[in-house]
């Protein structure tokens, strides 16, 4: 499980690296990953600091690369 886990985060981090901020939908769509899987990816990056989670002007939650 922590595998899959692992290349979730691997294939969120590359796509927003690549694409910029999106929201959890979107990288769902991009990224081919079930909600639950790129929750978990999303909380793996979150731990190591990675990204944040931002509101964009319309109040939509959006991941994005720290810094």
């Amino acid at each position: 499980m922590t595998g899959n886990i692992g290349e979730a985060a691997g294939a969120i981090w590359k796509t927003l690296t690549t694409s910029g901020p999106m929201s959890k939908e979107q990288l769902c769509k991009t990224t081919g990953l079930t909600v639950d899987l790129a929750n978990q990816g999303i909380g793996w990056l979150a731990r190591e600091d990675k990204i944040v989670l931002d509101q964009d002007r319309y109040g939509r939650q959006m991941v994005k690369v720290k810094g």
